[in-house]
C-alpha cells in the first residue's frame, strides 16, 4: 500500500517474526537513507502484529490483504497490484517468496484446483464485519481467533491477547 505493508507470515521459532521485521527495518532504512542522502527514522511506529487462528481466519486474512488495494481504489483487480501475492496464489506467476500454507493447500487436490478455488474466494470482498475485526485485532496486537485460541495464546504469552472493552474494568476504581 502507499503508506503501509501487509505481511502474512509464519515464524518457525518464538520471536522470529519480530526479529525478521527488525532486520528488514534496519536494512531498508539504512539503504534508503544512503541512497537519498538522508538520516533518521523512516517509519512512524513499530510494526503491528496479530496471531491468526489458521483454521478459521487465515484465508480471510489472505483475502483481506489481496483485496486491500481494490478497496483502496488503487486497482480494479488484485492481480493488477504490483506487490500482491495474488498472482502467485492464483497460479498466474511464480514467486519464490510465497510458500503455500496448509489452509491454502486444502483448497484443492491439484495446483489448478487450488488456484481456481482461491481466485473464486478472492473475487468477492469480505463482509464489513470481518474487515473491521481483522483491523481491530491487528491494531490492538490481539490474537484473531475464537475464545479458546485467544485463551491458549494468552497462557503461552503471559499477557492479554483478546480485545478489551473501552475504559476501566468494572470494580477497578474501588474507593471512589
Amino acid at each position: 500500500m502507499t503508506n503501509h505493508v501487509h505481511l502474512l507470515t509464519s515464524g518457525h521459532a518464538l520471536g522470529s517474526v519480530s526479529r525478521m521485521m527488525q532486520s528488514v527495518g534496519r536494512r531498508y532504512v539504512r539503504r534508503l537513507n544512503t541512497s537519498h542522502g538522508r538520516t533518521g527514522t523512516l517509519f512512524e511506529g513499530r510494526f503491528r502484529a496479530s496471531l491468526v487462528q489458521s483454521e478459521s481466519h487465515l484465508l480471510n486474512c489472505m483475502r483481506y490483504i489481496e483485496r486491500n488495494p481494490v478497496r483502496a481504489a488503487m486497482v480494479q483487480h488484485p492481480a493488477s497490484y504490483r506487490w500482491s501475492s495474488f498472482r502467485a496464489n492464483a497460479a498466474l506467476a511464480h514467486d519464490v517468496l510465497i510458500t503455500a500454507h496448509a489452509e491454502y493447500l486444502a483448497l484443492g487436490v491439484t495446483p489448478a484446483q487450488r488456484a481456481a478455488a482461491y481466485s473464486n474466494l478472492v473475487a468477492d470482498d469480505l463482509d464489513g464485519g470481518v474487515v473491521d475485526a481483522i483491523r481491530l485485532h491487528v491494531n490492538k496486537d490481539c490474537a484473531l481467533g475464537n475464545d479458546r485460541f485467544q485463551q491458549a495464546v494468552a497462557r503461552m504469552c503471559g499477557r492479554r491477547t483478546s480485545v478489551a472493552g473501552l475504559g476501566r474494568p468494572r470494580g477497578a476504581g474501588a474507593g471512589y
